[in-house]
C-alpha cells in the first residue's frame, strides 16, 4: 500500500473534521513550552487553519520529519507510553493532517538564525527553504480533504464546523490556564483568554453568570488527586451542562465518572437534570492508558470502582462544607428551647391513657331493609331519574387495571371520527396525565402532555413557515449572558427565534436583552427557554432549514406543554382533544413517542369473564 493511501486511511481516524486539526495544532504547541497560542480559522476551518505559537520551534531537519508517519521526538521505547507528561506521542496528526490538506509550516528555534519553511500538499513535499521567521511555529492548513471529495462533501454547515472548533479550543485552554490563547474566525476576534487561574479561565470562557455557582473542590489521596469546580444545585439543567474532566492536564470523556459526580449530589437536584464540573484528576501515569483511543479522548484506569468513591466523596465533602447540601440536625445556636409539661398536676391525679367502648354485637344491616318498604327499593332510588340524565364516568373501576390492557395504537391510519360515540359522554381525567373517551371500539386513552406537545408543535412550526408568531413585549427586559459557543449559535438561529415570537437584541461580548417573548408563555421563565432552544440547537448537526424547523418547533413545544399531573377542566380536555385531532398525525408525537391507545371492548370485557 503506498504511503500516501496509509496516511489517507490513518487521517479517517485521527482527523474527522476542522476541529480535529485544530485540536492537534494547539497540543502540539502547548507541548512546545508556548506562552501564546492564535488560533485562525476562515469558513469554519474548510479554507482555512492557522495557529502560531511562541514556542521553542524546530530545527531544519525536525520540521521535514515532523510530517513522517510516526516520527516523535516525545518517547523512545515502550515503557514510554506509560510515563507520558505530553499531549502527542505517537507521531500521527501532522501525518494524517498533510495527507488530507495543503499545508505551510514556518518554524524558528531560539537559537537559529533563520527559520525553515515548508510547504506539503498530500503528502508530497513542494518547497523547503531558508526564511526569516520569529521564534516559535506557524501552521497553516488550508483546504482540508481537497482531495477526499467525498469527505469534504460530509463537513457540515460553517456554523456547526465553528462550535466544534470552539469546544475544542476550550478544552485545551480551560486546562492550560498559564498559556494566552485567542481565536479568530474570518478576521474578527471570538475569544481573547489573558493567563490566569483556573477559576478565572473558567469565567472568561463561559460568561460571569457562572462565577456565583462555582464551588471548589479539592481532595488529595494515594491514588488521585482532585481538583477543580462543581456547580451549585441551583446550576442543574437538563440540557447544555458544561462538563469537563481533565487526566494530568488532558481532556477526557468518562460516563462512569460523571456518574459519581452525579451520585454526590443525590436528591437535591431534580431526576434528569445535570450539573456542570470542572474537574482536573492528577493520577501516576503508570496507571492509564491514553493510547486506547486514536483522539485519546477516552482513558483507561486501573482502579476505577477505587477513583470513583474518591470522587464522589470529594464532591460530596465539598457540597457538605460549602452548605450546598440539605443537613439535618440544629447548630448550637438554633436548637429550639421546648419545654416540657407536666399533665398530672392539672387534675390531681396520673394522666391514664383513654379507653375506648363499643357494643361488640352491633349489626349495622339488622333490621334495616324495611324501612325502605322492600329490599328492592333502595336500587329504584338510586337510579331514579337515570333514564332522562347524562352521567359522568366513574374511573374508579379502573384504579387496579393491569397493564396488558394498554395496546399499541389502533389509529395511526384511520379517522378519528369514526371512533367516537354519536352522543356526547363528558370526558374523564386519570391521575393527572390520561384523558379517558368512550368511543364505538372501547375506552380511548390520551397522552396529555403528549397530545399538547402535538397541538403545539404544529402552532410553530407553522409560524416558523410563515413567520407570523405574537410577540409579546417585556415590561422589564431581561439581560442574558452567553458563552461564545452559546453567542455563535443564537446569532445563526436569530431568524428563527424571531419567528418564533423573541425579540433579542445584542449589546455585544456575549450579552443580549431579551425584550419580548412568544404570546403563550404564562409561568414560563423566558430566559431559561431560550437557554434550552440554543443548548439544544448546540447538540444538533443538521443543517437543512426544515430540520431546524421542525427542530425549535419542537424544543419549543415540549418546555411549553402542560405537566403531567395538571388538573384539566372538562372544557380545557375537550379543546385539548379537538385540536389534536386537528393535527396530521394525532397518535404520535414529532419525535414518535405514542399519544393514544385505545383499549377494545373485547379487551375489557375479558377480564370479567370470570
Amino acid at each position: 500500500m503506498p504511503d500516501s493511501v496509509a496516511n489517507q486511511i490513518a487521517a479517517g481516524e485521527v482527523v474527522q473534521r476542522p476541529a480535529s486539526v485544530v485540536k492537534e495544532l494547539m497540543e502540539n504547541s502547548v507541548d512546545a513550552g508556548a506562552t501564546k497560542v492564535q488560533v485562525i480559522v476562515t469558513d469554519g476551518g474548510r479554507t482555512l487553519i492557522q495557529v502560531v505559537d511562541n514556542g521553542k520551534g524546530m530545527s531544519e531537519t525536525d520540521a521535514r520529519l515532523a510530517f513522517e508517519r510516526h516520527a516523535t521526538s516525545k518517547i523512545s521505547c515502550a515503557e514510554d507510553l506509560f510515563a507520558l507528561s505530553t499531549m502527542g506521542f505517537r507521531g500521527e496528526a501532522l501525518a494524517s493532517i498533510v495527507a488530507v490538506a495543503q499545508v505551510e509550516l514556518v518554524t524558528r528555534r531560539a537559537d537559529d538564525e533563520l527559520g525553515t519553511q515548508i510547504v506539503m500538499s498530500g503528502s508530497q513535499l513542494e518547497l523547503q527553504e531558508p526564511i526569516a521567521a520569529p521564534c516559535g511555529s506557524n501552521f497553516k492548513v488550508k483546504n482540508l480533504f481537497f482531495n477526499i471529495p467525498a469527505r469534504r462533501k460530509f463537513l457540515k454547515s460553517v456554523q456547526t464546523e465553528l462550535n466544534n472548533i470552539v469546544t475544542e479550543f476550550e478544552r485545551v485552554a480551560l486546562v492550560n490556564c498559564d498559556v494566552e490563547f485567542s481565536l479568530s474566525h474570518n478576521g474578527s476576534e471570538m475569544i481573547s483568554l489573558p493567563p490566569s487561574s483556573f477559576r478565572q479561565r473558567i469565567v472568561n470562557l463561559f460568561g460571569k453568570r457562572i462565577n456565583s455557582q462555582l464551588i471548589e473542590v479539592g481532595v488529595t489521596s494515594t491514588l488521585i488527586n482532585v481538583k477543580g469546580f462543581v456547580g451549585a444545585p441551583e446550576s442543574a439543567r437538563k440540557k447544555g451542562a458544561l462538563q469537563f474532566f481533565f487526566v494530568n492536564g488532558r481532556y477526557m470523556r468518562h460516563p462512569y465518572f460523571a456518574k459519581a459526580v452525579l451520585e454526590a449530589y443525590g436528591e437535591i437536584i431534580p431526576q434528569g437534570e445535570q450539573v456542570p464540573f470542572f474537574l482536573s484528576l492528577d493520577v501516576d501515569p503508570s496507571r492509564i492508558d491514553v493510547n486506547i483511543h486514536p483522539t485519546k479522548t477516552e482513558i483507561k484506569f486501573e482502579d476505577e470502582s477505587s477513583l470513583w468513591k474518591i470522587i464522589c466523596a470529594a464532591v460530596r465533602e465539598s457540597l457538605g462544607r460549602f452548605n450546598a447540601a440539605p443537613s439535618l440536625g440544629f447548630d448550637d445556636d438554633d436548637i429550639p428551647d421546648i419545654p416540657v409539661m407536666d399533665l398530672s398536676g392539672l387534675s390531681g391525679a396520673p394522666v391514664s391513657a383513654p379507653k375506648i367502648s363499643y357494643k361488640s354485637d352491633y349489626n349495622p344491616f339488622k333490621n334495616r331493609a324495611p324501612e325502605h318498604n322492600g329490599g328492592d327499593s333502595m336500587w329504584e332510588m338510586l337510579y331514579e331519574g337515570a333514564s332522562n340524565k347524562k352521567t359522568t364516568l366513574d374511573l374508579s373501576p379502573f384504579e387496579d387495571l393491569p397493564s396488558e390492557i394498554v395496546m399499541q395504537s389502533a389509529i395511526s391510519e384511520t379517522p378519528a371520527e369514526s371512533f367516537l360515540q354519536e352522543e356526547f359522554v363528558p370526558m374523564s381525567q386519570y391521575k393527572g396525565q390520561y384523558i379517558l373517551i368512550p368511543v364505538k371500539s372501547g375506552l380511548m386513552w390520551v397522552h396529555q402532555r403528549r397530545a399538547h406537545i402535538r397541538v403545539l408543535y404544529e402552532r410553530y412550526r407553522k409560524q416558523l413557515q410563515d413567520s407570523s408568531a405574537p410577540v409579546q413585549g417585556l415590561l422589564f427586559p431581561e439581560r442574558v449572558e452567553l458563552s461564545v459557543g452559546e453567542s455563535s449559535v443564537l446569532e445563526s438561529i436569530s431568524s428563527e427565534l424571531l419567528s418564533l415570537g423573541f425579540d433579542i437584541s445584542s449589546l455585544g461580548s456575549g450579552t443580549y436583552v431579551l425584550q419580548g417573548v412568544p404570546a403563550d408563555l404564562d409561568g414560563l421563565s423566558p430566559v431559561k427557554l431560550l437557554m434550552d432552544i440554543v443548548h439544544s440547537t448546540m447538540e444538533q448537526t443538521t443543517e437543512a432549514k426544515e430540520k431546524i424547523y421542525d427542530h425549535l418547533a419542537n424544543v419549543m413545544a415540549k418546555d411549553v406543554a402542560i405537566v403531567s399531573g395538571q388538573l384539566l377542566s372538562a372544557e380545557e380536555m375537550k379543546s385539548l382533544v379537538d385540536e389534536l385531532f386537528q393535527t396530521p398525525l394525532p397518535s404520535r408525537t414529532p419525535d414518535g413517542k405514542t399519544i393514544i391507545h385505545i383499549v377494545s371492548d373485547n379487551e375489557i370485557d375479558r377480564f370479567f369473564t370470570k
